[in-house]
């Protein structure tokens, strides 16, 4: 439970500073998204400096939530140029773990600036010199809000805009099991600011481009169900994203779809990337606690949602997390 003393030596960090980097993990979800929107337009308030810089691409469908995209590294802008320039904060949202900050742990590594981390995770790589991390909380961005809350500052409709996001997202749209009442209660509050719920959901779900859903069917074709259909394994490989045009944000909440079979307890989705690793991401309904699974090998994230990166085939990561899996599930 964080308290008054915690979000106040966030305060006073932020105070001491002028020029601001704020990041988040690779692959950037509503909820990074989110929260990095918000903290740029809290920054206005203060008067400072502040950069924003995502670590891939921006999906399509969070675009507009920013005024100008964001600079990508290694696309934009190069560690080089970042250690050139006179940053004297560090934010990192949404993660606290160098698995999820490739290319830029070097950065973190390299330089010796101070970092605010405010994430959700139980996964902690302790990134911070002050942390803001709530485990409890569905979403970064309900860490962000009681922030605000905390230093009174105003939550315009803008803001509430990218909180509902954040929190929306992270959600499942509130069909997981980390809706709560405190999740309704500030939605209630952001509604009231001016967001429009139906606007949103039709931006975030109803906008697709036929490419994710050629993907989609890609995936769907490789659907294995074990166990008894208590756990869902899929798999895109790199020749799948070069057929159907897709690229790797296009799999964002892909996942998701195998678990509308009513069998399914465990699902996974793993995804040949660029560079031959092979990134897994996991859900549970309850029964199996896939963050333990995630953070067994090398990665990381919650009982319910968690993910790891796996420097093998996807032959062998699908053996891999199997196993784990039917341990769990007896």
């Amino acid at each position: 439970m964080l308290t008054n003393t915690d979000y106040q030596k966030a305060l006073d960090i932020i105070n001491k500073s002028n020029n601001i980097l704020i990041t988040s993990h690779v692959k950037p979800d509503g909820d990074s998204c989110g929260c990095i929107v918000t903290i740029m337009e809290v920054f206005k308030h203060f008067g400072k400096k502040i950069t924003p810089l995502l670590l891939s691409s921006l999906p399509e469908w969070y675009k507009f939530l920013f005024d100008t995209s964001p600079a990508v590294l290694d696309e934009n802008i190069t560690i080089e140029q970042l250690k050139q320039s006179a940053f004297d904060l560090i934010i990192i949202v949404d993660t606290n773990s160098y698995t999820q900050l490739p290319d830029f742990e070097d950065y973190l590594k390299a330089v010796d600036i101070p970092v605010l981390v405010i994430d959700h995770h139980l996964t902690s790589d302790g990134l911070g010199d002050v942390e803001l991390v709530d485990s409890c909380a569905a979403a970064a961005a309900l860490v962000v809000y009681d922030f605000l809350k905390f230093a009174k500052l105003q939550i315009t409709q803008k803001i509430a805009q990218a909180l509902f996001v954040a929190i929306a997202t992270d959600t499942g749209w509130f069909q997981f099991n980390n809706t709560d009442s405190r999740v309704h209660r500030v939605c209630a509050e952001l509604i009231e600011t001016g967001v429009h719920p139906a606007e949103i959901y039709h931006r975030l779900y109803q906008n697709f481009s036929p490419q994710r859903i050629k993907l989609m069917t890609k995936m769907f074709d490789n659907l294995e169900l074990h166990f008894h259909g208590r756990y869902a394994v899929q798999h895109l490989l790199q020749a799948d994203f070069q057929e159907t045009g897709a690229n790797l944000n296009d799999t964002e909440n892909l996942i998701d779809e195998c678990r509308r079979i009513r069998t399914v307890e465990v699902a996974s989705l793993f995804v040949e990337m660029p560079d031959g690793k092979i990134k897994c991401s996991l859900r549970s309904r309850g029964s199996v606690n896939v963050g333990q699974i995630a953070q067994k090998l090398g990665g990381g994230g919650h009982k319910l949602a968690s993910g790891v990166t796996m420097n093998m085939s996807v032959e062998q990561a699908r053996q891999t997390v199997k196993t784990e899996v039917q341990k769990q599930l007896g």
